[in-house]
């Protein structure tokens, strides 16, 4: 019996350490949560539906050096890379509400995610200008 309780602590010890591994690679260092990573890596816009949202996230994407390796309207998704900067960006899009879609970037720079907000608020900010020309039917 005592066998039985050594080997069930030793176990218990264990999984324990590797859980908390297993978190701090999912969660990082904790210097920034992923609640914090989510807030700037995700925006609701005004748009009629994921289709409309999804061209002009296709078309800001090509506007910003990106080419397009693969899109998927179905789900929601575009994924692409910048040559230039060996970077690359991964969209989705999900319908929120009646008139909004969430739009969500995750960027990435060789195996580093990209985590500066001001590079994520420059590409929604050039999405907008986009949702509004497509909006307004501009070609």
């Amino acid at each position: 019996m005592k066998k039985l309780a050594v080997v069930l602590a030793v176990t218990l010890c264990a999984s324990f350490t590797g859980c908390t591994s297993l978190n701090e690679a999912v969660l990082g260092d904790g210097s920034e949560t992923q609640v914090q990573t989510r807030s700037y890596q995700t925006k609701i816009f005004e748009a009629p539906d994921v289709d409309t949202a999804i061209k002009a996230v296709i078309a800001t994407m090509q506007d910003v050096g990106f080419v397009i390796d693969n899109a998927d309207a179905r789900v929601g998704t575009v994924t692409g890379t910048s040559f230039h900067n060996a970077s690359r960006l991964s969209v989705t899009v999900r319908k929120y509400g009646d008139n909004q879609v969430q739009v969500r970037a995750n960027a990435q720079s060789g195996l580093e995610i990209i985590r500066d907000p001001i590079a994520y608020q420059n590409f929604f900010n050039s999405l907008a200008k986009s949702l509004f020309l497509i909006g307004e039917d501009v070609n």
